[in-house]
């Protein structure tokens, strides 16, 4: 008897774009068959959680005890169900026969909608800088830009890019979307004038060391870190560490918390990737890294601190209006979540995308998948944490390739992108815990489904609540018959800007460069903005921007997202994909700060038409 791909979810081959079926090669087979530890008797069948909604019924095959979340049991004899009332949440079924543990998760299976139509800004926070800013924008950047769009221009949310916390130490990682850990933030998003202690403290010289770096539309991270971190470490030095507030925070986190400071003061001390640690700090539950925990509690603390830091300043700048988090595919496998869930991870792969018309030699995102057994196994516990730690203090979620909730394309490392091929996850578990957490949060949930989509895909998000996501880029049906259950928006952090593409500039970079621009295809999209837009060819890259948007503001889409680089005629793209150090990827400032943004005619001329509906 063989092991059959098919049994672990593994495909063995899949439709290209252009329909005709792609044979997987055998050697990418047994890859990833290997590194699942797929075994002829096929796949784990009993480690699996309950999930069910309310009003299903699920019965106990032999007397248990149930666990209720907020602490109360219940027994349940052989065939008994479970109550009809148990509320919504994370509960667990213990048998008595043997002790062994199930999680039951009860899930309202569809997420909260946004409380009404309504607009916002899309935006790469770092790039939103004020005269008051240490060379990137930051969290008080944030509270001031909210405050304006909301009270001034009637924007109901704004998108940012995701503030995942990236490795400590320099060179910096420039992409939010190969960060050390999702469940954590990025400390260079904080303002450090607004720590506790720092109206004590002279931080005049690094402050205006900070504000110099502003003179550059090029960001540089590492400066950032070194001034900021310097200033952290000498605020730290006189924090009092009994705080109260700091202290419910540790307890409300718990053990992650203290595991991601772990891991960061031994990234700090021996480098990175943690692969070549000493053998002693490879493993978070080795006895090595709790030693190494207990002698270096300080600085361990000091990075739990400067995570209470940002939960505090990401409270106090998302009150003004939704703030709409995004979240990555997935992480360094130098980072935190790998060194924490390596026994779940699958290290010897990595995420990417096939071939299509976009990229004809396929991608290959750098960034390892979950074994979606041991993920079922353990109860989902990395993934729910994900999910909560992102919503957490927003008014909603946006999932970056959604699709992977439903099957990744796993490539072998070493291997070309196109030889890989794709696995498939438990996608009603998991979106049961997204709509559980969507409910507990009170976020709405955004699934970016741009690219390859499996025909049932679409359908089953919009069941759930999960809100697709359209761009006049790609779009050939006319703005006013988009589905309401949808974000609309004319481009991404990937594509082109509307006064890129417009004025040229933006297949002009790419030639220098060297990338293969499919300028037939770009061609097609500027007459596309004018067909729909009813913009003339020769008309001014601002009265291009803004008709784009006025045909945004007639779809019945429940989220309208207005990219700020478009409202400021900005033509460089945030990422060129494909390229590394010829582009700045993620590193580019928006041209003007925000006291002048708050000013500018266009920006207001956007919010004006979003708001008028498009008339």
């Amino acid at each position: 008897m063989t092991r059959a791909p098919g049994d672990w979810g593994v495909a063995e081959g899949y439709h290209r774009v252009d329909g005709q079926w792609h044979h997987a090669p055998p050697e990418t087979l047994e890859a990833i068959l290997s590194a699942l530890g797929a075994t002829e008797g096929g796949p784990p069948t009993a480690d699996r959680p309950v999930i069910f909604h309310p009003g299903e019924e699920r019965r106990v095959a032999a007397p248990s005890l149930l666990t209720v979340e907020d602490g109360g049991t219940v027994e349940l004899a052989a065939g008994d169900a479970f109550p009809p009332d148990l509320p919504l949440g994370y509960h667990s079924v213990v048998r008595h026969e043997d002790g062994y543990r199930t999680p039951v998760i009860v899930s309202p299976g569809q997420c909260v909608l946004p409380p009404r139509r309504m607009w916002g800004w899309a935006l790469q926070l770092y790039a939103a800088r004020s005269g008051a800013s240490w060379g990137m924008g930051d969290l008080a950047d944030l509270a001031r830009l909210n405050d304006w769009s909301a009270r001034q221009l009637g924007a109901g949310y704004v998108l940012l890019n995701p503030l995942h916390a990236a490795l400590p130490g320099v060179p910096q990682t420039a992409s939010p979307y190969f960060p050390s850990s999702r469940r954590f933030r990025n400390p260079l998003y904080l303002r450090v004038e607004e720590v506790p202690g720092a109206a004590d403290l002279d931080l005049s010289e690094a402050a205006a060391a900070g504000r110099a770096l502003n003179g550059e539309r090029r960001i540089d991270r590492d400066a950032v870190y070194r001034l900021k971190l310097d200033a952290l470490e000498r605020l730290w030095e006189r924090f009092p560490e009994d705080d109260a507030g700091f202290a419910a925070y540790c307890a409300d986190e718990g053990s992650s918390l203290e595991d991601y400071g772990t891991f960061c003061a031994l990234a700090e001390e021996f480098g990175r990737p943690w692969a070549d640690w000493p053998t002693r700090f490879r493993h978070p539950d080795g006895g090595g890294a709790a030693r190494y925990r207990d002698e270096h509690r300080r600085r361990v603390r000091f990075h739990m601190w400067l995570q209470w830091l940002i939960d505090r300043q990401l409270d106090g700048a998302s009150g003004s209006l939704a703030v709409l988090h995004d979240v990555a595919v997935g992480v360094d496998p130098a980072g935190a979540d790998v060194w924490l869930w390596q026994d779940i991870i699958v290290e010897q792969m990595a995420v990417g995308a096939p071939p299509d018309e976009f990229n004809r030699r396929g991608q290959d995102w750098g960034v390892p998948p979950w074994d979606p057994w041991k993920l079922r196994a353990g109860g989902y516990g990395p993934f729910i944490e994900t999910v909560r730690s992102t919503v957490r203090h927003g008014g909603g979620m946006r999932m970056d390739h959604v699709m992977g909730l439903f099957r990744l394309y796993w490539i072998p490392r070493g291997s070309s992108p196109a030889d890989g091929t794709y696995v498939h996850y438990p996608a009603g578990d998991l979106l049961d815990i997204v709509a559980l957490e969507s409910h507990r949060a009170g976020a709405f949930v955004v699934g970016e489904d741009l690219g390859t989509v499996e025909e049932h895909v679409r359908a089953e998000l919009a069941a759930r609540n999960v809100l697709s996501y359209r761009l006049l880029w790609f779009e050939s049906q006319p703005p006013e018959r988009w589905p309401e259950k949808a974000m609309a928006a004319v481009t991404t952090h990937d594509l082109p800007t509307v006064a890129g593409l417009w004025t040229g500039a933006d297949v002009e970079a790419q030639r220098a460069m060297d990338v293969d621009v499919n300028e037939e295809a770009v061609a097609v999209t500027r007459d596309h903005l004018c067909d729909v837009t009813g913009v003339d060819h020769g008309a001014s890259a601002e009265d291009a921007a803004a008709g784009a948007y006025n045909a945004l503001a007639r779809t019945p889409c429940l989220l309208l997202a207005a990219t700020l680089d478009d409202a400021l005629c900005v033509e460089e793209r945030p990422n060129v994909p494909g390229t590394t150090d010829e582009w700045p990827n993620w590193s580019i400032a928006l041209p003007e700060p925000l006291e002048a943004i708050e000013s500018d005619p266009l920006a207001r001329r956007v919010a004006g038409l979003l708001n008028d509906g498009g008339h």
